[in-house]
């Protein structure tokens, strides 16, 4: 196992890209460092996605349902005077528990009815922020009283450190037996079933880790901005750029995420010049890569270990 690990041309890029991204503080700037802490949650966004669609083949549509239950979860105790470290669990336990109530029902169903099942989840939840404004905030949005740290290194460093290890977890259950019995099911859950597997068992498993994972995410996200609002963490254009980024970083990867998510931030800021024909550029470019290399640019940097 370990041979093969270290034979793993991912294993390398994964282990060179930590290395660069460890020494960033050190040479950029706080602006730079606050658009890649951002980025790193949305890669543990994207890679929790993939380990639902990617491995489970669940559709899922809606993943800032379970992003915004975390996140808003978090707000509103810490607003009432709960401690951070407190409002990061209570997050990841409601994105669980949200996860379950949206996964049981779900899983009746197959095809786009379940994706439908995750939009409609979203839009539901978007709903009872605006009807509960004086508890959500509303549209306005809402403001937490705490944060974890206002300098910019140490923001970082704590995104760059969940992400690993959020990427670590999610690889080792993706490579696990678990992962291979999930992949089958995803691919044909009729002969899984037929060879004992329990397949709804199983996803029903996925779909809790993948909402843990978006759940505390989305928590830490709220104590790194401040506030929380509908357009930046529950919006279906924020779900959309989550699964462009699993799906452009590699789908089936779970690291992958982490690279499409960065890719994405990174170019729509180089690109914001152009005004509203920055989301045009950068669309069509993850639309190519979609296309054109259906193995994501996961597979474009791992093509190129294996032929150097």
């Amino acid at each position: 196992m370990v041979q093969k690990l270290l034979n793993s041309p991912l294993f390398w890029l994964s282990l060179v890209g930590l290395a660069l991204a460890s020494v960033l503080p050190l040479w950029v700037s706080g602006y730079v460092l606050g658009l890649l802490t951002i980025a790193y949650y949305f890669g543990v966004f994207s890679m929790a996605w993939d380990l639902l669609f990617g491995f489970a083949g669940e559709v899922n549509f809606g993943p800032t349902f379970l992003i915004g239950l975390g996140a808003y979860s978090a707000g509103i105790l810490n607003g009432h005077g709960v401690s951070i470290p407190l409002c990061l669990a209570a997050g990841a336990v409601a994105a669980v528990i949200g996860g379950l109530v949206l996964a049981l029902p779900a899983l009746r169903v197959r095809g786009p009815y379940f994706g439908l099942t995750t939009v409609v989840a979203v839009l539901i939840l978007q709903n009872f922020i605006v009807v509960f404004a004086e508890t959500t905030g509303g549209e306005i949005g809402l403001t937490v009283p705490d944060v974890i740290s206002v300098d910019a290194a140490t923001n970082y460093w704590i995104a760059l450190g969940f992400m690993t290890v959020s990427g670590l977890i999610l690889f080792a259950i993706a490579a696990s037996p678990v992962g291979l019995i999930l992949q089958a099911s995803g691919q044909d859950p009729v002969e899984a079933g037929a060879l004992g597997f329990n397949v709804a068992k199983h996803k029903l498993a996925a779909f809790c880790v993948s909402a843990f994972f978006s759940g505390l995410a989305g928590a830490l996200l709220v104590f790194y901005m401040g506030t929380a609002s509908v357009g930046t963490l529950v919006d279906v254009s924020v779900g959309v750029q989550v699964i462009i980024g699993a799906v452009l970083g590699g789908r089936r990867t779970i690291l992958g995420g982490v690279l499409g998510a960065v890719f994405l931030i990174a170019a729509g800021e180089l690109l914001r010049p152009l005004g509203s024909l920055s989301t045009f550029v950068v669309s069509a470019a993850a639309l190519a890569v979609i296309l054109f290399v259906p193995a994501g640019l996961l597979g474009i940097l791992t093509r190129q270990g294996q032929r150097a």
